[in-house]
């Protein structure tokens, strides 16, 4: 049973907090789409182990969820660290689809048209990249692979830029039910700064038509943190979002991590930092507690009446590589360059650059570069994070009834350690449980990261590894 009063109680908070605490929290760590996180992953499982994986989740007939990588893009947005390819011409589409079609074959032979598809997404870099005509045909060439479930959670991310009405009209056609949009900032100083120029009027437009096609949800994508970002800036880019009355919100925290995209490096003098951008992020955070939105966590709002916050009051919500969901218990098939696969007890990654995907792909099915099998260890631990990250409460009975342990032993050094994090006003420990309060929730990835012993080995790592938490 859910707590009704808490998105009441958040919005009449100030969120007002010293810099010493900020300090002390504002670290870097994982944003926990996966536990263990791919820096523990392990190069030595390959193609091989991916389809022992394969055989065990179809044996066990687990419902399925899809996910495909298109990686392409027209132009660079420079606080972009997804797996893209920047390409104009777009002739470069064919080769790549061909080989994607081709992925898709040997990964169906291992799944048994009798498991349902309950979730499909595309993600990238810019599906809407690819003209109608290939969306079409990518999607046929899946439908006549797999089973689509009636009422299957069925998305595609575009981008208002480049999405014309045709490409709206044929995904409603094909099935997508749900749009997902990139905004970051409406700002014209911050848009030219981040090399995306995205007019306001583009995006109500393109809104506007995903309602009038009858999309079922429609999500938009906002990042705080961004290069000449104001607290008053943004909050003036969330008035203007909530004219579109988006049916969920992603807010994520701009991820720093010039070491992987040198791209960032341009505009790090204009950063906001610390205290100037937790101030952003409180901005942008009331306005949605005001509007009604329940804060989700881990950057995401909904609607009321949206799956998702019935999902997290139910205690029926789960995180997978695309964020938050209510498929629950169905296994991920990642395809595409870059895109991750997380079945059962297992995780599979693709290479990351498109010649190693496409040569691998076609001498040998599938393209794995690295991967993972959890231990026993890892599944408790696992549990306790999502459950975490997805419920804001960790119920001790239920843990020790799944796993066989004691709870207060297992975890007897972590919750010494959440002490602290009690007298800061972040959780409230009791015997039957760990309960994260309305200011945990900001920092709700500080809170998980207790529970994964990994971070203290990748501590010695002579590199950075995550952006901060904030």
């Amino acid at each position: 049973m859910g707590d009704s009063n808490v998105n009441l109680n958040l919005a009449q908070e100030s969120f007002y907090i010293s810099q010493d605490f900020l300090n002390k929290y504002n670290r870097p760590g994982p944003r926990y789409t996966s536990y263990p996180t791919a820096p523990v992953w392990q190069d030595n499982f390959g193609p091989d182990d991916l389809e022992q994986v394969f055989a065990a989740a179809d044996a066990a007939a687990t419902p399925v969820s899809l996910y495909m990588h298109l990686p392409f893009c027209e132009s660079l947005c420079l606080f972009c660290a997804c797996n893209v390819v920047i390409q104009k011409n777009k002739s470069v589409a064919l080769p790549y689809l061909a080989t994607l079609k081709k992925e898709i074959d040997y990964v169906a032979r291992y799944v048994s048209r009798q498991r349902p598809v309950i979730q499909f997404h595309w993600g990238g870099g810019t599906p809407t990249y690819l003209s109608p005509a290939q969306m079409e045909d990518l999607y046929g060439h899946t439908l006549e692979r797999f089973t689509i479930a009636p009422g299957a959670e069925i998305g595609i991310e575009v981008d208002p830029r480049v999405t014309a009405r045709d490409h709206l009209e044929t995904a409603h056609r094909l099935g997508f039910n749900r749009l997902s949009m990139g905004i970051q900032d409406f700002h014209p100083e911050v848009q030219k700064a981040v090399h995306r120029i995205q007019p306001f009027e583009t995006t109500r437009d393109l809104i506007a038509a995903g309602r009038q096609l009858q999309f079922e949800s429609l999500n938009v994508d906002l990042i705080y943190g961004l290069p000449y970002q104001t607290a008053e800036r943004f909050a003036e880019t969330v008035e203007k979002v909530l004219t579109l009355q988006p049916d969920r919100v992603a807010m994520f925290s701009y991820a720093h991590v010039p070491w992987l995209k040198k791209q960032q490096g341009s505009f790090q003098k204009h950063l906001p930092e610390g205290m100037e951008k937790f101030c952003i992020f409180r901005a942008g955070l009331q306005k949605f507690l005001e509007a009604g939105y329940i804060y989700i966590g881990m950057d995401h709002f909904a609607r009321p009446t949206d799956e998702l916050a019935i999902a997290q009051q139910n205690r029926t919500l789960h995180r997978n590589f695309q964020g938050y969901t209510t498929k629950a218990g169905a296994d991920l098939y990642g395809m595409g360059v870059s895109a991750i696969s997380g079945i059962s007890a297992s995780y599979a990654q693709n290479y990351r650059d498109l010649h190693s995907y496409q040569e691998m792909v076609e001498r040998r099915g599938i393209a794995t570069m690295r991967g993972y099998r959890l231990t026993p260890e890892d599944e408790v631990r696992r549990a306790v994070i999502s459950r975490l990250l997805c419920h804001t409460v960790i119920r001790k009975a239920e843990i020790e009834q799944e796993y066989s342990l004691a709870f207060n032993e297992y975890f007897a050094k972590e919750l010494e350690l959440l002490q602290e994090f009690s007298r800061d006003g972040l959780v409230q420990v009791s015997p039957p449980e760990i309960r994260v309060t309305m200011l945990g929730r900001i920092f709700i990835r500080n809170v998980a990261m207790v529970f994964d012993p990994y971070l203290e080995q990748q501590k010695l790592e002579s590199r950075p590894l995550f952006s901060k938490t904030l």
